[in-house]
């Protein structure tokens, strides 16, 4: 169990350290379920008295700390002001038969509705809690968080704490047991709110829709392409079956597109919002919301060119295992011995896969560093300036080197008549095209006429920085202006 976040003092609201009586408070808990236990932990762990309320507490007592107190549930909400409700809504019901003895209490509701149960109800279960108890102040709070975060500690886990209820005092109240629990708590206003607040933990990874669906789309693409050129043309034009590369060798190829195309992607934004501060002349204009959105989903942007750059990784040690490899590699052995040829050795094709290999793993070494530093537990233990090396110029470095590594896949095949199949050109001079912009771009801004003018734009200054202000006490004045 982890030490008591307070001892002798309660944080306040307002951040500042306040004497607590001389008795210990007291919160009832009422559910035995896994939540109410680590709930009870927790409690225990901050220096509370907590007393449980059960059906059948001699069966259920073993499984809570030895400091808490489990009796029935007639017994529990006697003397604690404060009572967690942990049990699911069918279950309210049971507890009317104590509404005189809960009247005038707060009473914390921690239950979270089904997708269609939230679907099902129009009102939120702290709501329908509240019409129940009328004589009782309900407070909406805890739901979010998990009872593996309770036992754990918040700093393993999500801090905040969305609270919301009809009375400010019992609010403040559930605010200030939350800080002494070691959360954030967040007041998000009245009861009304309740349903929005339990419709938070039903939501799956809000922040990843958009950047998923845009790495699937760029999949779906990149991989369409590289079947029509790499397998449907050898079949419609020579007759040859390579519908056996499909599985292995069509995805390795999509697969550093789509990374490498989600890379740029990550600092394209960057690119466009410095272009709207120069032509602006100001940092006080609001982006687009689309870009704001765009400069939001950079994080996971960026985790899933990772992802796909690790896949592609793992594909191109996997491809020399396949059977098909090593019947071309018999072939070509074959190939030789009929052609007399006992030494193959060709100077630049071995410097050029040498250097491409080495580029690609200096860009997947710098992709990790990236990924690694976006972790809040790592992120936290950096600086403002050292998080921004690693993901501004770290960032950039690896794009940098992404490029070069496509350029010598690459090479001369750009250029060469047979590499376009069904007048389409090859795959890799498609995902050039996002990249060059972005490292152009950055290229200029770093010229100093742009440099010096988006610093002195980000440190404040205005192109119109003149404020006229007018003067409408004196007639004559009025017509003068000042400027700053």
């Amino acid at each position: 169990m982890d030490k008591p976040l307070i001892s002798c003092h309660l944080v306040d609201s307002d951040g500042s350290l306040a004497e607590t009586p001389s008795e210990v408070p007291k919160v009832g808990i009422l559910g035995s379920g896994d939540f109410a236990r680590s709930l009870a932990t927790r409690l225990v762990g901050s220096g509370f008295s907590v007393v449980v309320g059960s059906r059948n507490p001699k069966r259920t007592a073993g499984l809570f700390p030895s400091a808490a107190q489990v009796t029935f549930q007639e017994e529990a909400v006697g003397s604690p002001e404060v009572i967690f409700v942990a049990m699911f809504r069918e279950h309210y019901s049971t507890l009317c038969g104590l509404s005189d003895q809960l009247a005038g209490k707060i009473l914390v509701d921690v239950s979270n509705p089904t997708e269609e149960e939230h679907a099902r109800h129009h009102e939120s279960n702290a709501e329908y809690l509240a019409s129940l108890f009328p004589a009782c102040t309900v407070v909406k709070a805890f739901n979010v968080i998990s009872a593996w975060t309770l036992q754990s500690g918040p700093r393993d886990g999500n801090r905040q704490v969305p609270i919301c209820s009809d009375q400010p005092e019992a609010k403040r109240t559930v605010l200030e047991l939350a800080q002494a629990m070691g959360f954030t708590p967040v007041d998000m206003g009245s009861l009304a709110s309740a349903r929005e607040v339990e419709a938070m933990p039903l939501r799956l990874l809000p922040g990843w829709k958009v950047p998923a669906l845009l790495a699937l789309g760029l999949f779906v693409f990149f991989y369409t392409y590289n079947f029509i050129r790499d397998v449907l043309q050898p079949y419609l034009q020579e007759g040859k079956n390579k519908f056996y590369q499909l599985p292995v060798s069509v995805v390795n190829t999509t697969l550093p597109c789509v990374a490498y195309v989600l890379l740029s992607l990550v600092y394209l934004p960057g690119v466009v919002a410095a272009a709207l501060q120069l032509r602006r002349g100001t940092k006080y204009r609001r982006f687009p919301d689309w870009l704001g959105h765009w400069l939001q989903h950079r994080k996971q942007i960026g985790l899933l060119s990772f992802f796909c750059a690790a896949l592609h990784a793992l594909y191109s040690f996997c491809l020399p295992l396949r059977r098909s490899h090593r019947y071309e590699l018999v072939n070509l052995a074959v190939k030789q011995v009929l052609t007399n040829k006992s030494h193959l050795w060709i100077e630049e094709e071995v410097w050029r896969m040498e250097i491409y290999l080495s580029l690609g793993v200096l860009a997947l070494g710098t992709l990790s560093l990236l990924a690694v530093t976006s972790l809040p537990s790592i992120a936290n233990s950096l600086n403002w300036r050292e998080f921004s090396f690693v993901q501004s110029t770290l960032g950039f470095v690896g794009l940098a080197l992404s490029t070069v590594h496509t350029l010598t896949y690459g090479w001369t095949r750009a250029f060469e008549e047979s590499r376009y199949k069904f007048y389409l050109p090859p795959t890799f001079t498609l995902t050039l095209l996002v990249p060059c912009v972005v490292i152009l771009a950055k290229g200029l801004f770093l010229l100093p006429c742009f440099s010096r003018r988006l610093s002195k734009i980000r440190r404040g200054w205005e192109k119109d920085g003149a404020v006229k202000f007018t003067l409408p006490v004196d007639h004559a004045l009025a017509q003068k202006t000042s400027h700053v």
